[in-house]
């Protein structure tokens, strides 16, 4: 499309050009209708049709069910952050937010939905995106087949927030993604040092579990990110922040400034001793 899109735009120009600086006489009535006809109507028409033969043509493969026992990531767009899941055949689904690993070379079927507005899931170094509409789930296989990590983002207008609803892609060898996979199967670590003890006290006593999880703790809340493992990811809110403890600490403090129209209450009240605590308990939550 890129290629068909400059050839397209230097025919226009070098007319647009002729037309004016070379071509000082009157064109005959029978070239002009050539070229509209040509130009404006017959050339397009190939054009689109070829470009639309070429994109049914992938859509078998990028829509084919997956194998049986083949990865399966669950991901939902919510206002405004992404719920991933990996479901795997006879072993614990492990969720996280705002980050998938994909093993390179290794066919996976996203399964995409929405509770809310219409979201659109797109890996632009990957494939097409793909919309998540309330009330359907929708199906999108994608092959990485190339190390390094890449950036997701919503293709679609869906709020307040929108344009803060990026997500990061880790495209990892097979051995290290399976490793990666199974410690986020784990439940939470528990907190080193007197700081991070005092940061998981906050975090229970000012009622984070109601809408967060923590496994292994007493904090099973479904209604935003799961906490897990939040240290090991690469940012915070998705990708308002990259991912340290001072940036923690200004997520929790100024939620609703970093991120306007956020459902997530901002906890600035709290004093600076316990956000500091509590930023380092979730920073060493890896």
């Amino acid at each position: 499309m890129t290629i068909g899109a400059v050839v397209i735009w230097l025919a226009v120009v070098g007319i647009a050009v002729y037309a004016g600086h070379f071509s000082r006489r009157a064109q005959p009535e029978k070239a002009g209708k050539l070229l509209i006809v040509g130009g404006g109507v017959v050339f397009p028409t190939l054009v689109l049709a070829a470009l639309l033969i070429h994109g049914l043509m992938l859509l078998p493969e990028l829509l084919a069910p997956a194998a049986k026992g083949s990865l399966t990531v669950s991901v939902t767009g919510l206002q405004w952050w992404w719920r991933v899941r990996y479901l795997q055949p006879g072993r614990e689904p492990a969720e996280l937010a705002n980050e998938i690993h994909l093993p390179v070379g290794t066919a996976v079927e996203f399964q995409l939905d929405s509770p809310d507005v219409i979201h659109s899931f797109w890996i632009p170094s990957l494939g097409g995106k793909m919309d998540m509409i309330p009330g359907r789930r929708t199906r999108l296989r994608l092959t990485p087949t190339r190390l390094g990590t890449l950036r997701g983002l919503c293709a679609e207008y869906c709020g307040t927030s929108h344009a803060l609803m990026s997500f990061s892609v880790v495209v990892e060898p097979p051995e290290r993604f399976e490793r990666w996979l199974d410690r986020q199967r784990e439940p939470a670590r528990p907190p080193a040092g007197a700081a991070a003890r005092r940061g998981r006290d906050v975090f229970l006593a000012s009622g984070c579990g109601a809408c967060h999880a923590l496994r292994g703790e007493d904090a099973r809340g479904v209604i935003g990110p799961d906490l897990t493992h939040v240290g090991g990811r690469l940012g915070i809110g998705a990708g308002v922040l990259p991912k340290d403890e001072h940036a923690l600490r200004r997520f929790v403090a100024h939620t609703d400034r970093l991120k306007p129209g956020v459902h997530m209450p901002a906890f600035g009240m709290l004093p600076a001793g316990d956000l500091n605590a509590l930023a380092a308990y979730l920073d060493g939550l890896r």
